[in-house]
């Protein structure tokens, strides 16, 4: 069976709460979660939620490379494409950017990662800039959150460092066991509710090969990246099901070729979409502090022409393309 590359346009959106937990830290402000500093609202970078993604998509499919890894020398792995298309072992004959496109295409095959959300590779050997058919917007949380600074106990020490083990032993006995504890600082949300918005581009999907298998995966891997890529400062982060998925399908059904057109092309701004979602706090609710405190309304009888919507409850389980579970899952439809 032939892996075709899409044919539509896409959008989606996915709600993403954090309950006690840091969402993203901000290593310029002492690692607190990311804040809009004018208005308090919570902040998750877009880089932080492809990284999520990358890493489920890694473990849960083994055969797919993924390029953008912990510690991964990206000029090496240039050099390699380049060496590939070039056909030689030394590239010292070769000049800096030849065979380019050819690179790209190459780079593009091989790694799931720049196939769905392009890359840099003009660094080193130079292989251009690839932009990839799907772009992740930054995360921002519905209302203001509030952080948290907690002073925690470690109940381990450090000190100097010796040659022997009998030289750490003499340290141990002659250091007051109150002193061999140590305090730390833990920086946290109590709560915050954040909106995951992206696109896909069929026309850029042709360039990098992003094909439907590759979408099947990125829609599983969104509803699994806080499942599976779990830590301590990320216990409390999860998707909230279902995906919101919004299909350009065209409109011009006595003309096949132009609907192909605006399939590709897209029948509806991409803000239009993300409008017929629509998430509040309750009137009574001063302090959300779970889901179950907002108002969740998706207005479909607001879906504009040419577009289908599809909601995606389980990561291994098919798009529903209507509206009937909504209710299931705390969403009002109106």
């Amino acid at each position: 069976m032939i892996d075709k590359t899409i044919a539509n346009r896409y959008e989606f959106m996915v709600l993403v709460e954090a309950t006690y937990c840091n969402p993203n830290g901000d290593p310029d402000m002492g690692n607190l979660p990311r804040q809009n500093l004018d208005t308090g609202h919570g902040i998750i970078t877009d880089v932080a939620i492809k990284r999520r993604i990358r890493n489920y998509v890694e473990d849960a499919f083994p055969e797919q490379n993924i390029l953008m890894r912990s510690g991964t020398n990206l000029n090496r792995k240039i050099a390699e494409a380049v060496m590939a298309v070039n056909e030689c072992k030394d590239l010292k004959n070769i000049k800096k950017g030849e065979k380019q496109e050819e690179s790209q295409n190459w780079m593009c095959e091989k790694y799931w990662d720049v196939r769905t959300f392009g890359g840099v590779l003009s660094t080193g050997r130079n292989a251009g800039q690839i932009r990839g058919a799907v772009q992740v917007a930054m995360a921002t949380s519905v209302d203001p959150i509030t952080v948290e600074d907690m002073t925690i106990t470690r109940m381990c020490y450090v000190d100097k460092d010796f040659n022997t083990l009998e030289e750490f032993d003499d340290l141990d006995a002659k250091t007051d066991e109150d002193t061999k504890r140590t305090m730390g600082n833990k920086k946290v949300t109590p709560y915050g509710l954040y909106i995951v918005k992206g696109s896909i581009s069929a026309s850029l999907a042709e360039k990098t090969g992003f094909s439907e298998n590759d979408l099947s995966k990125l829609w599983e891997a969104i509803l699994q990246m806080y499942n599976h890529d779990i830590s301590a400062s990320k216990e409390g982060m999860s998707v909230i099901s279902p995906l919101i998925i919004f299909k350009h399908v065209g409109t011009q059904n006595n003309n096949n070729d132009e609907k192909i057109r605006e399939a590709k092309l897209g029948c509806a701004p991409a803000q239009m979409l993300f409008g017929l979602l629509d998430v509040h706090k309750k009137d009574d609710v001063e302090f959300p502090r779970k889901f179950d405190d907002y108002r969740v309304s998706f207005k479909a009888s607001e879906i504009p022409e040419g577009v289908e919507v599809g909601f995606k409850y389980l990561p291994f389980k098919d798009v529903e393309w209507n509206t009937d579970n909504l209710l299931d899952h705390g969403f009002e439809v109106v």
